[in-house]
């Protein structure tokens, strides 16, 4: 034998070692199913590799020899055991501390950054420990020993340690929290995480984006969120200012409280900003609690203002420097043909003869109606009738707080006349299923054509009588036809003293 050892390595000591190495390896692998399967632990191909090297180094332990070589085979295994079992430790310790301990404790997560660190720490502390436990090197002069090294590696580092400072920082302040809206960068965006570097973020088009943690320390963050997710904004809008500021704001008001998403308590609130070159500026405020819906709230509310602006005359102007040309338009004309073809089918007008058609006609208002706007409400009280000249509307009824759809009216339908003649209130909700254009004819109008001819009143009073007798299944019955013309004469005497009362005849 040469002199490369003192002790003897005998093929009973082989033997062993080889008998050791399933075992304890199975042993290891087994403890590490336990723990994954009844304490959930976490473990991966890196437990798996600390099962390989206890099971060769234990041995080498064990059975220790004075052989030079197997000596180096035993530092080499003892500080892969320190390194993987570094790596074993964190998982046990992530899961009885962060994911148990800390969550009961705290009653939420444990921030992600801060177990992040702590696997850091570890691990560095065990590549520490390898260095100077297992081979008796001087940690400060292996790693402060070269002044340029050191320059380099602090430089290299500022910013990994100023934004893992900043994380630490966010965590004892918490000013937000996942789940939290900020407004970023003149962004809305969505706290998803706070990791040791970053704070990652989503904003309203679902897109996500991460900020360093230094970075966002030092900026001036706004949080819709915290304390609740009840919260306020804002919308300017320029209107002429031939628009008295009460309309206007009435209308604003109206235009945000109809939006799905908007809350009603407190209720949206609309006021005069400033007087501009070219406009009255007017601030709408009104509160929201899903910040998520930001895009389509802000649109909904704008989309109405445009159509209640549209009918009530309100002009939002172009700019002061912009040259707008006004060129003749037949919509108009367009639209009163298409309403002409359409109020024929009613029966009330066609007691009427051209001239008062083109009266009724002329003097109506031509209104645009926006998807989901209400048109007229059930319950409300009513004094017009409107003609669909284009576009869809369901009908529907309430009972309680169910509500039922009964009908889908199209372009030439009309209703709202009961309300028109009689001023009772209006029976159903119509609401616009896509854009609407309506032709609407106020009592006032009826009102004038029927004080210059007192026969149309006679004429409509009969026809309002015979149509509640075949509502009421008076007409097809087998009743006598001494008692229908009774019941229809009481009938005509009803309606006439109730429409001489309501038109003021």
């Amino acid at each position: 034998m040469n002199q490369m050892f003192t002790g003897q390595l005998t093929w009973t000591t082989i033997a062993e070692e080889l008998i050791a190495i399933p075992v304890i390896y199975l042993l290891a692998i087994a403890l590490g199913k336990i723990l994954k399967r009844h304490a959930g632990v976490k473990l991966g191909i890196l437990y798996q590799c600390f099962c390989v090297v206890l099971a060769l180094w234990i041995p080498l332990e064990i059975f220790n020899t004075q052989f030079v070589s197997r000596h180096e085979l035993l530092k080499l295994g003892r500080s892969a055991s320190i390194l993987f079992g570094a790596f074993f430790a964190i998982a046990i310790f992530k899961r009885y501390f962060w994911e148990l301990w800390y969550e009961q404790k705290q009653h939420k997560p444990a921030p992600k950054f801060l177990s992040q660190i702590f696997a850091i720490l570890a691990v560095i502390a065990a590549v520490f420990f390898i260095i100077s436990g297992v081979y008796g090197q001087n940690i400060q002069g292996v790693v402060f020993g070269s002044t340029i090294v050191v320059g380099i590696v602090g430089f290299a580092m500022q910013d990994l340690l100023g934004n893992i400072i900043a994380g630490i920082a966010l965590e004892i302040g918490k000013p937000f929290k996942p789940g939290d809206w900020l407004v970023v960068e003149n962004q809305h965006a969505e706290v998803l995480e706070v990791n040791w570097r970053s704070t990652r973020l989503r904003n309203t088009d679902d897109i996500h984006f991460d900020i360093p943690n230094k970075s966002i320390v030092g900026a001036t963050i706004t949080n819709l969120t915290n304390p609740h997710r009840l919260h306020a904004l804002r919308i300017l809008i320029g209107v002429d200012y031939q628009s008295p500021p009460n309309t206007v704001k009435d209308l604003l008001t109206l235009a945000a409280s109809t939006v799905p998403g908007v809350i009603q308590i407190p209720p949206p609130r609309a006021y005069l900003k400033n007087f501009g070159d070219s406009s009255i500026s007017y601030e709408l405020k009104f509160s929201i609690e899903d910040e998520s819906r930001f895009s389509e709230i802000h649109d909904g509310i704008r989309t109405n203002i445009w159509y209640l602006a549209k009918r009530q005359g309100l002009v939002m102007p172009f700019p002061i420097r912009t040259v707008q040309i006004d060129r003749p338009k037949t919509r108009h004309q367009e639209s009163l043909l298409a309403a002409r073809a359409t109020i024929r089918k009613q029966p009330f007008v066609q007691l009427l003869d051209e001239n008062q058609v083109d009266e009724l006609l002329n003097a109506s208002q031509l209104l645009r109606f926006g998807i989901g706007e209400v048109i007229i409400k059930q319950g409300q009280p009513g004094d017009s009738m409107f003609i669909i000249l284009s576009g869809q509307a369901v009908v529907s009824v309430s009972v309680g707080t169910t509500e039922t759809i009964v009908a889908t009216i199209h372009a030439g339908d009309h209703f709202g006349e009961m309300s028109l003649l009689t001023g009772e209130p209006r029976s159903a909700t119509v609401t616009a299923q896509t854009d609407c254009e309506t032709c609407e004819i106020p009592k006032t109008l009826v009102a004038s054509l029927l004080q210059k001819n007192t026969g149309l009143l006679q004429q409509l009073s009969e026809l309002l009588a015979q149509r509640r007798m075949r509502t009421e299944g008076i007409l097809s019955s087998s009743t006598e036809t001494a008692q229908i013309i009774s019941t229809k004469r009481n009938y005509t005497a009803n309606f006439l003293k109730k429409l001489s009362t309501f038109f003021e005849i």
